[in-house]
C-alpha cells in the first residue's frame, strides 16, 4: 500500500476511482471519455454536480456555480476582469508563489494593484494581520491556504469591499459562509476531483458589471454562467469524477464532518513534529495549515536516512516544494488517518536511532 502525501493531482476515495474507471469502459453503453456533453446523460451529470456543489457548501440563493477548463491560474486573470470596476484599483494579499501569480495577473489587465499586506518579508511563513484597507479598491483578493510554504488563513479578511478567493488547496475540507464572498475559484485537483476542472462560486450581482475594455468571451463569467458551463466543450471526465467525489463527501457526512476528520489528522502529525526533537515547524503555529503540513529536519545532514525510512514505508510524495525545502505531508480529504500514523510511526523510529 502507498500512501500519497502529493500536494497534487489529489488523492481520492478509492470508492470513487473504482466507478470512474467503471465509467470509462461503460457510460450508459458508450466510455465517459466520449460522450458528448451536450447528450442529456451528461448534460444529468453537469447539473447533478452543480446541485451537489451547492449542497455541501450550504450555498445560499443568488449565487451561480460553474465548472470551467483552465486551472486556477486562468482564474487569476478572469477573477482581475470580472472584478473590475470604475476606480480600476484592486486589494491583494500576497502570501505566497499562487497570491504572486494572482498578483502579476491582474495588473497585466489593467489593474492597479494595492498589495497592501504580505508575507514575502519572512519567505511567506506566516499569514499577515496588521493591515490597513483603502476603501476605493474594487475588490480584496488572498488565497486561502498556501501548498507551497504550508500557511493556511485562520479567519479570513474582514472588509465591506467585495472579497475575492482562491480556495484551491482547502475548499471542501472545512465549512465556509459563501455569503462572505462575492467570487470563490478553485481548481479541481485538490479535494474536488482529477485536474481539467475548475470551480466557480460566483455571487449573481456582480455578473456582467466589469469595465474592463478587454473581455474575451470565454472569461466573462456571466456568459459562461448563462451557457450554464456549456459555453464550449466542458472538461466531461474531470466533471463526472468531481460528481461522483461529491456524492461521496455527502454520504460521509459532508463537510462538517470531513473536517473534523481533518483536524484530528493534522492535530496528530503536528503534535509528533512538536514532541520530536529530530523535526521543526516551517511556519508559524497560528498560521498552519491542515493541508499541506510542512517541516524540516533540525540536522539535514541526516535527511538520506530519513528519507530512505519513510520511502520503505511506502510513502510517496512527501518531499518539500523546492523553494522551501524539507518536507511537506499534504493531508486531503481523502487520505486516510492510518497513513498519517504510518507517517508518525516513521518519525518516531527516526528519533530512536537517533
Amino acid at each position: 500500500m502507498k500512501h500519497n502525501f502529493g500536494a497534487g493531482p489529489c488523492i481520492l476515495p478509492q470508492e470513487v476511482f473504482k466507478e470512474a474507471a467503471e465509467a470509462v469502459l461503460d457510460f450508459n453503453g458508450l466510455s465517459i471519455l466520449e460522450v458528448s456533453h451536450r447528450h442529456k446523460d451528461f448534460v444529468a451529470v453537469m447539473d447533478e454536480a452543480i446541485i451537489l456543489t451547492k449542497k455541501a457548501l450550504n450555498i445560499p440563493n443568488g449565487y451561480s456555480v460553474a465548472f470551467l477548463q483552465g486551472g486556477a491560474t486562468l482564474g487569476f486573470t478572469i477573477a482581475a476582469l470580472n472584478m473590475m470596476r470604475s476606480s480600476k484599483r484592486a486589494g491583494y494579499i500576497n502570501t505566497g508563489t499562487w497570491a504572486s501569480g494572482a498578483i502579476k495577473e491582474a495588473k497585466k489587465v489593467g489593474l492597479d494593484v494595492d498589495v497592501f499586506a504580505s508575507s514575502e518579508d519572512r519567505n511567506f511563513t506566516y499569514i499577515p494581520t496588521n493591515y490597513k484597507i483603502s476603501p476605493d479598491l474594487d475588490y480584496i483578493h488572498f488565497t486561502s491556504n498556501n501548498t507551497i510554504y504550508g500557511t493556511q488563513f485562520q479567519d479570513y479578511p474582514k472588509s465591506e469591499l467585495p472579497l475575492v478567493c482562491d480556495m484551491s488547496s482547502d475548499i471542501f475540507s472545512k465549512e465556509i459562509n459563501v455569503a462572505d464572498f462575492d467570487l470563490i475559484y478553485a481548481g479541481a485537483q485538490k479535494n474536488l476531483g482529477p485536474a481539467g476542472a475548475t470551480l466557480y462560486i460566483v455571487k449573481d450581482e456582480i455578473l456582467g458589471k466589469s469595465t474592463s475594455p478587454f473581455m474575451p468571451t470565454y472569461l466573462d463569467l456571466k456568459q459562461q454562467i448563462d451557457k450554464e458551463s456549456m459555453l464550449n466543450t466542458p472538461p466531461v471526465f474531470s466533471v463526472y469524477v468531481a460528481m461522483l467525489n461529491l456524492r461521496n463527501l455527502i454520504a460521509q457526512g459532508g463537510v462538517k464532518n470531513i473536517e473534523a476528520r481533518n483536524n484530528t489528522k493534522s492535530a496528530l502529525l503536528y503534535a509528533e513534529i512538536d514532541r520530536n526533537s529530530q523535526f521543526k515547524g516551517a511556519v508559524e503555529r497560528a498560521d498552519r495549515s491542515k493541508m499541506n503540513i510542512t517541516f524540516l529536519l533540525n540536522d539535514e545532514t541526516r535527511a538520506s536516512m530519513f528519507d530512505a525510512m519513510w520511502k520503505d514505508a511506502g510513502i510517496v510524495g512527501l518531499p518539500g516544494h523546492r523553494s522551501v525545502g524539507g518536507y511537506r505531508a499534504s493531508i486531503y480529504n481523502a487520505l486516510p488517518i492510518e497513513s498519517v500514523q504510518v507517517l508518525v510511526d516513521v518519525m518516531k523510529e527516526f528519533e530512536r536511532k537517533s
